[in-house]
């Protein structure tokens, strides 16, 4: 096994190449061994791997005398709900969220679904699975796994609970499921209100992601963007969601076919939480800050940055009991939701503001786009490890190159910049005329650097800056993977 499939907040790599399907009978033995759980909730995606390692988990599982209550085919959203609901003490999904059908991997939490990271866990199980020591029981005479229980109309009802449905709306809507589970749900979720689902992308379950553009069920890939952007102009639209393979990403599309920026769908739904439910804690990431910044103080909310990823959103959430968290790249949490994300949650309060405003999508997030233009994330990816390192470093060193007047932020995830281009000095919020900043961080999931650069009030300045900045990392060997929003085919 390769031990690099351990990853900052889940396992994942390449099927039969990292690792085998014995590995993860391995790390489901190292996993009981660590936490001690008595009853565990297990399901899987819809890779074509994922059965087998299911299987393997499982067994791994029961002979170490523990209880499994098996959810089959789910989205990882389902897995957080069921662990909750049923009160287990911990679950685990064979998934490998948006990468292509040749990887595989896994995520575990623990009760109540709290996330198990490098932190809290993941690594002191690789430790395990580097230098065995298992103490589990041995039961490999009964090794019977049940049948899958059914959940389903207990999650579409908590779903439900975020909204009156009846109050939705007319809406038509397109939907891509990038070949997972969520279009199947959205179906079932919305069967009974006035929203028309009027055409559907990849909605049918497939583990090969082959009719998939490039076989990435990734709606963050331009080719993939393209399709349903053209989807919503051809139909006609009021707007189009689209998932990731294992649905607990979302994102969204407006009337016009325009991608609408993850930081952009934070503010808004931070400010319909807050204006709700009152002064509360708002947790976003560093990659696109102003949009959510302003808009969670606008409504005397608290603003917290916290390092990306699920595991460390989700336990800052738990530790301030903020109201919401929301990810650039599409993760949105809910403390109702037991500070977990969710795919279908913020569809459905979407819906509810739209109607409830009797608004547009692109006239609600237009104020974000225009006061807050961003790049959209923009990845390098590096011949080896150390370039990639190399590069970052060479970055931080030369910040004073790249513009006037740099304010390093406190690190919290990668490195963080604001600048000033005027002649006043940078004001204590980072805010004022000419203002733009960059984050840059090392992916969690992939072997990338990832570029977000936003401004203020100024779409020429943001393509200089960010053309300036990438035209840096690409002199230091990066290749630029990711087409500028601005660029014409």
């Amino acid at each position: 096994m390769n031990l690099d499939i351990f990853r900052a907040y889940d396992i994942r790599g390449i099927f039969g190449v990292d690792f085998q399907p014995t590995d993860f009978y391995q790390i489901a033995r190292a996993f009981v061994d660590h936490f001690q759980p008595k009853i565990v909730v297990l399901g899987h995606d819809v890779r074509k791997s994922s059965p087998v390692l299911f299987q393997k988990v499982a067994e791994g599982l029961i002979d170490s005398g523990v209880k499994i209550l098996n959810l089959g085919r789910i989205s990882t959203d389902m897995l957080y709900f069921a662990v909750v609901h049923y009160q287990a003490d911990g679950g685990i999904v064979i998934s490998a969220s948006h990468n292509p059908a040749e990887y595989n991997g896994m995520k575990l939490v623990r009760w109540h679904a709290a996330p198990i990271s490098a932190d809290t866990g993941l690594f002191d199980i690789r430790n395990a699975i580097e230098n065995p020591t298992l103490s589990g029981k041995q039961k490999i005479h009964c090794r019977a796994i049940p049948e899958p229980i059914p959940f389903l109309d207990a999650y579409l009802k908590h779903l439900s609970s975020f909204t009156d449905l009846q109050k939705l709306s007319s809406k038509r809507i397109v939907i891509n499921a990038n070949s997972g589970l969520a279009g199947q749900i959205a179906e079932r979720l919305l069967a009974e209100t006035p929203i028309q689902i009027c055409e559907q992308l990849f909605t049918q379950p497939d583990g090969t992601f082959s009719k998939i553009p490039a076989g990435r069920p990734d709606p963050l890939r331009p080719e993939n963007r393209e399709l349903t952007t053209e989807a919503v102009k051809r139909t006609k639209a009021d707007l189009a969601v689209a998932w990731d393979a294992d649905a607990d990403r979302c994102f969204f599309f407006d009337e016009d076919g325009a991608f609408v920026e993850g930081c952009y769908i934070t503010a808004l739904l931070a400010e319909k939480l807050l204006e709700e439910k009152g002064e509360r804690t708002v947790i976003f990431d560093p990659r696109a800050v102003w949009a959510v910044e302003n808009a969670v103080v606008s409504v005397n909310g608290t603003p917290l940055l916290n390092r990306c990823g699920h595991s460390f959103i989700k336990t800052r959430m738990q530790e301030t009991g903020a109201l919401f968290a929301g990810e650039t790249s599409g993760h949105y949490y809910f403390r109702e939701n037991f500070y977990t994300d969710n795919g279908m949650i913020p569809l459905l309060l979407i819906l509810e503001y739209l109607s409830a405003n009797r608004t547009s999508l692109a006239e609600s997030i237009d104020r974000f786009r225009s006061a807050y233009p961003v790049s959209g994330e923009i990845n390098f990816s590096f011949e080896t490890e150390r370039h990639k390192r190399n590069a970052m470093g060479v970055v931080q060193q030369e910040i004073y190159a790249l513009g006037n007047h740099p304010c390093i932020e406190m690190p919290v995830d990668g490195l963080s910049v604001r600048f000033h281009t005027g002649f006043r000095p940078l004001a204590a919020n980072g805010r004022g005329p000419g203002n733009w900043r960059f984050n840059l961080r090392e992916s969690n999931t992939e072997p990338l650097l990832r570029l977000n650069v936003e401004s203020i009030r100024s779409e020429d300045l943001l393509i200089e800056q960010t053309m300036r900045v990438s035209e840096k990392l690409q002199s230091l060997g990066g290749s630029r993977e990711t087409k500028f929003r601005w660029e014409k085919e």
